[in-house]
């Protein structure tokens, strides 16, 4: 019987119930299940509001303190066996990540499977991470004090810090660890402007010609009412900083674009992140969300991803930051990913480099393959791996996740492959 697998954003804590498993009770980081199901050959739903085929190994809760020696030694360890490298020496790299969602639960999962990877920290954490064993958990850490991490990283070995969410990298994380010798795969924060700026994000596109949707910035409300106006609706609005995944309005009408402007020029609904907005061509077509590695000078492609952003059923309502995901994208062919590459990819990341800034961390393309020309144009850059898209990537992963990630940080992704099942998640 063929198997197929399901991750649904619950609440932190409930009863379950498995087709084959019966009842069992277990504790979920935000959208990673940690548990098998077992479902039909053709699962499918007609509208998603959850990441469709995931599958995680079934693991035990043990019950440790986090924060203890005790622990680290046999909560997040990984035992003898697990922990020798391919010529049978044990490995000894420390990995700390830092967030706190599924995104970093899938994480832990995936370099906690390591070879290369001795012992894995989440800071802070939440329970699920901490109840599934795939890393010891820190919640008394401050990841936005940077000397905090600092000290942490030094006091026990890390070799290797991960970045998950976009506000430390923003903010300016990567910079100080690296300025100090952590290797930390994540952007500088001016790399980071890819992200945390979607003006920014827009003018890199324009200058090294990537393709994208035609666009205007506005930070007067009445200029950019007038420019939507001129263009008709549908018509996207924008926010151009750091709004959880919020900040995009689809405005099917002129009263509902004049309405988004006033929300984030006038209202200021979304603080600094909306005091200016992107004034955007609507592009009909379907969105796939596409992820490579860069380490500043190269890149490599993982698997393509599928994410559902709408709050409510039949693909209605309001965006999220992702109601749930799979992979692989059907809609990104071979073909289109090779152009992906090519066309969007690559000119980022020499596009990047040749502004002074090199991008060292995971370029995650937001795209939308046009109806008309079923040709992909970029819609936006994340500088951090997706969630829930992560979550669907790091299940199939077959790859050394740690290995791969420091050779980022040391310029050395040129010739390294990374490796997915072709199973579906």
């Amino acid at each position: 019987m063929a198997m197929a697998f399901a991750t649904f954003n619950l609440s932190p804590s409930l009863r379950f119930v498995s087709n084959n498993k019966g009842f069992f009770d277990s504790q979920l980081s935000n959208s990673f299940l940690s548990s098998h199901l077992f479902l039909g050959t053709s699962f499918s739903v007609p509208t998603l509001s959850f990441s469709t085929i995931l599958q995680t190994s079934c693991r035990p809760h043990i019950n440790a303190s986090p924060c203890s020696s005790t622990s680290f030694r046999c909560f997040a360890q990984k035992s003898p066996v697990d922990g020798l490298g391919s010529n049978g020496a044990s490995e000894s790299l420390v990995v700390l990540v830092i967030g706190g969602g599924g995104r970093e639960h899938a994480l832990c999962y995936a370099l906690q499977r390591s070879p290369s990877c001795d012992a894995v920290f989440c800071a802070p954490g939440n329970a699920g991470i901490s109840s599934s064993g795939n890393a010891t958990c820190i919640p008394e850490l401050d990841i936005s004090d940077s000397s905090a991490v600092i000290s942490f990283c030094r006091k026990w070995g890390v070799g290797l810090v991960v970045v998950g969410p976009e506000a430390p990298l923003v903010s300016g994380l990567a910079n100080d660890l690296v300025k100090v010798g952590i290797p930390t795969f994540g952007p500088s924060a001016e790399a980071a402007a890819l992200e945390g700026s979607k003006n920014f994000m827009k003018s890199i596109c324009d200058k090294y010609g990537i393709p994208t949707a035609k666009y205007q910035t506005f930070s007067d409300a009445s200029a950019a009412k007038q420019y939507i106006k001129e263009q008709g609706a549908p018509i996207v609005i924008k926010a151009d900083g750091l709004a959880a995944g919020k900040g995009v309005i689809v405005a099917m009408t002129l009263e509902e674009a004049y309405e988004a402007v006033d929300s984030m020029l006038v209202e200021g609904i979304f603080g600094s992140a909306g005091c200016r907005v992107i004034v955007e061509e609507f592009l009909e077509g379907e969105e796939a969300s596409f992820f490579a590695l860069v380490d500043g000078e190269n890149a490599i492609p993982l698997e393509s991803a599928q994410d559902h952003k709408r709050v409510g059923d039949g693909d209605t309502g309001p965006n999220t930051g992702g109601m749930g995901a799979y992979s692989p994208a059907p809609v990104l062919t071979e073909e289109l990913q090779s152009l992906v590459m090519e066309s969007i990819i690559l000119p980022t990341v020499k596009g990047m480099s040749a502004e002074g800034c090199k991008f060292v961390g995971v370029l995650y393309a937001g795209l939308m393959i046009e109806k008309k020309s079923g040709l992909p144009k970029l819609i936006e850059y994340n500088v951090r791996f997706g969630d829930p898209e992560c979550q669907v990537l790091m299940i199939r992963l077959e790859s050394d996740l740690a290995k791969v990630l420091l050779a980022a940080c040391r310029g050395e992704l040129k010739g390294v492959d990374c490796d997915s099942e072709p199973r579906r998640s």
